[in-house]
């Protein structure tokens, strides 16, 4: 006798998403797997063209729900997603990604093999033109964004965290899904959770995700400030999931503010502590293979727009 495949509701939280909202359906909708029950859009205000092309998809494919998310919110719109799923596993699809066509196929078989209570893979950063190729370069980076796996990958097993998600249902809803009173590192905030429950997070390799990353520094310095912001609330909130990577942004921002008024104070030696730093970014800048001169140039300013954002927002974030 055939076994059943497990049933899959896919769940988006979408906002704004004229851009890549397209892309996202169509790879959800051309996934190999054979049990999707639903694509669940949560669907925040937008000022662009966002509602009417989920019409039009949901027109085409009846498996396609669109519910309305007064707030906007990220979490919000996946918890009330989430509520109208019926699938055995939750998988998350952002509006602004690209999932692989066996990428769902690929993650209900590690979490029934696993056991895991959430599986999940790579951010792959793909940018088109030379600034946000850039910026996908130093996502893929160690000295970019530090020692996490699901930005540049590393060995298939348990993790902190992952990209994305795809939840076993009933645990999901039996931990209360995502934390509303987070703007981000909301998911970051669950796999905690998830792990203090006894439960795997699991990281497969083979779930590498096309993201878009941001197009200009305003956008990526304001991501980063808000990433740094919500991180010390997800601290705050559970100091034992603190990790080194999330105190060298902070850290490193104020020691070049000591080091900048302690060279004016006492002594210019201690200008070597920036000098060293900028080093440090020139170097990361040379070594990352197969880029452009351009593209080395412009990551001489995204590393620190990411690391200073990211610690400035840890610093005075209020988290409101």
């Amino acid at each position: 006798m055939e076994q059943l495949l497990p049933t899959v509701s896919v769940i988006m939280p979408v906002r704004n998403a004229a851009q890549t909202l397209e892309k996202a359906l169509s790879s959800t909708l051309n996934q190999t797997y054979a049990c999707i029950d639903q694509i669940i859009l949560a669907i925040g205000p937008s000022d662009d063209m966002t509602e009417i092309i989920a019409t039009n998809y949901q027109s085409m494919d009846s498996r396609i729900e669109i519910i309305a998310n007064p707030s906007g919110l990220t979490a919000t719109g996946l918890n009330m997603a989430a509520q109208k799923a019926k699938g055995q596993y939750l998988i998350r699809v952002d509006s602004h990604c690209e999932i692989p066509p066996a990428y769902i196929e690929t993650a209900i078989e590690t979490i029934t093999s696993t056991g895991a209570g959430n599986v999940g893979g790579i951010q792959k950063a793909v940018g088109k033109g030379p600034y946000q190729s850039a910026v996908a370069h130093a996502m893929t980076s160690r000295f970019g964004v530090g020692n996490s796996k699901f930005h540049y990958g590393g060995e298939e097993g348990p993790s902190d965290t992952v990209y994305l998600g795809v939840y076993e249902a009933e645990l999901f809803h039996e931990l209360g899904g995502f934390d509303e009173s987070l703007v981000r590192n909301q998911d970051y905030e669950l796999n905690t959770r998830i792990r203090r429950a006894g439960r795997v997070v699991w990281f497969d390799p083979k779930l590498a995700v096309t993201y878009s990353p941001r197009s200009n520094f305003v956008g990526l310095s304001s991501q980063y400030f808000q990433y740094g912001k919500w991180k010390k609330r997800v601290i705050a909130k559970d100091p034992r999931s603190t990790k080194f990577r999330q105190i060298v942004p902070p850290a490193t921002v104020l020691i070049l503010l000591a080091s900048l008024v302690l060279s004016f104070v006492y002594n210019l030696f201690f200008l070597t502590i920036p000098f060293s730093y900028i080093f440090a970014i020139l170097v990361a800048s040379c070594i990352i293979p197969k880029i452009t001169i351009q593209q080395r140039l412009l990551l001489v300013l995204v590393f620190p727009t990411m690391h200073l954002s990211w610690g400035i927002g840890f610093l005075i974030g209020t988290g409101n």
